[in-house]
C-alpha cells in the first residue's frame, strides 16, 4: 500500500483517536511562503528577486456597497400605512364633522329650554291678577273709575307749539362750513393788504 503525498512532499500526519485535528501542513507552509513574500517586499531588493506572488498587482480595496435606505419590506409596510391612512381619512371627517353637528344642536336645544323657561316664568305671572291689573295701566293706560290719568310726552316742538310760541324760533341760522369761513379770512386778509 503506498501513501498519497501533499503537495509540499510531505506525509499526512497520523491522528490518534480522540486527539484534535492539526492543521494542514499545506496551511502551514502557504503561511510561511506568504511571511517570506512580505519580508522580500520590505526588502529594497529589484522586482525579480521578489515572488510572484509579490510582484502581482496591489488588490484595490473597493468601498463595500451602501445598504439601501428602504428594504423591499420597509416599502411594503410604508404602502400599507399609507393606504390605511387614506382609508381612515374619511370616516375619521365624518365622525369630526357628526360631532361638530351634536355639540351645535346641544347649544341650540340648551337655549331652547333655556327660553322656555323664561316664557313658562311669564305665564305664571299672568295668572295672578294684580300683574294683569299692573300691565293694564301701563300698556292700556287704564284707569280705575274716578282717577285721572296724566300722560307726560316727550315732545318739545309739541309743548312750544301748544304753548304759542313758534318752535323754530329758538334755532339760529345754522354756521358755514370751515372751508367757507377760511376763505373769506383769507380774502379779508388780501383786501386789508391791497388798501393804501
Amino acid at each position: 500500500m503506498t501513501q498519497r503525498l501533499t503537495p509540499s512532499g510531505q506525509r499526512p500526519a497520523r491522528r490518534s483517536r480522540g486527539a484534535a485535528p492539526r492543521r494542514p501542513a499545506i496551511a502551514r507552509e502557504q503561511r510561511d511562503q506568504r511571511g517570506q513574500a512580505s519580508r522580500d517586499a520590505s526588502d529594497s531588493g529589484r522586482s525579480a528577486n521578489r515572488p510572484a506572488a509579490a510582484r502581482r498587482a496591489p488588490v484595490r480595496r473597493t468601498s463595500a456597497p451602501q445598504p439601501r435606505r428602504f428594504t423591499g419590506r420597509a416599502t411594503v409596510l410604508l404602502v400599507v400605512l399609507i393606504a390605511l391612512a387614506l382609508g381612515y381619512t374619511y370616516p375619521v371627517r365624518v365622525y369630526l364633522t357628526q360631532q361638530s353637528d351634536i355639540a351645535r344642536m346641544e347649544a341650540a336645544q340648551e337655549t331652547q329650554r333655556r327660553r322656555i323657561g323664561e316664557l313658562s316664568e311669564q305665564a305664571a305671572l299672568w295668572r295672578d291678577e294684580e300683574y294683569i291689573k299692573i300691565q293694564a295701566r301701563k300698556r292700556f293706560y287704564m284707569v280705575y273709575p274716578g282717577e285721572t290719568p296724566l300722560v307726560v310726552l316727550s315732545d318739545p316742538e309739541g309743548a312750544a307749539r301748544d304753548a304759542g310760541i313758534d318752535p323754530k324760533a329758538g334755532k339760529g341760522a345754522k354756521p358755514d362750513p370751515w372751508y367757507d369761513t377760511l376763505w373769506s379770512s383769507i380774502q379779508a386778509a388780501n383786501n386789508a393788504g391791497s388798501r393804501p
